[in-house]
């Protein structure tokens, strides 16, 4: 689906592993993560995901991997996942040189409006790590609400990338879908 933003949503296939993997890592790890805000790189290394990790999402049933393309170029990416009345979203990346320009709020509209009418879903869930106020804001001026449920991050599982701090959780926050 083309919008008037010039951006295409499509499913991701096994042939968009590689350019995922390199955005998802661009977005939050590294230094080249420090050119746009969501960059994790002061409170995690190593990796963010895996060619491993992206396809397991394409591949599953209840799951899609919405990738977005500004004059086919990959641009962006969320994870959508059926949870019976809710849907998950995860996995958002935005290419670290367009962040602030709009587009996180354009995609993340349509990862909700596709949940709604594809799976007939009532709320988006996402889990977002604690210490990350800022991105937590960014997610409240855009209806979700924090719930003061935590849950432990995988600390000693490398493929969530190396903590550089004790007291990593994620938090989950909850949107109603009208």
């Amino acid at each position: 689906m083309e919008t008037a933003a010039g951006l295409t949503f499509r499913d991701a296939t096994d042939a968009d592993v590689d350019a995922l993997v390199v955005l998802i890592e661009s977005a939050y790890r590294g230094d080249s993560s420090r050119t746009g805000w969501t960059t994790e790189a002061d409170i995690l290394e190593g990796q963010r995901t895996d060619p491993e990790g992206v396809l397991d999402v394409i591949k599953s049933p209840d799951s899609r991997l919405l990738t977005v393309e500004r004059d086919g170029e990959v641009i962006a990416c969320c994870q959508l996942e059926h949870r019976g009345e809710h849907a998950y979203f995860g996995m958002f990346a935005v290419s670290p040189r367009l962040q602030g320009a709009g587009l996180g709020k354009v995609i993340i509209a349509e990862a909700e409006r596709t949940a709604r009418e594809d799976w007939g879903v009532r709320e988006m869930h996402m889990t977002v790590i604690s210490v990350r106020e800022d991105l937590i804001a960014w997610y409240e001026r855009r209806g979700y609400r924090r719930t003061g449920r935590m849950t432990p991050f995988p600390y000693g599982d490398e493929r969530f990338g190396i903590p550089q701090r004790a007291d990593l959780q994620f938090e989950l926050l909850v949107k109603e879908l009208t």
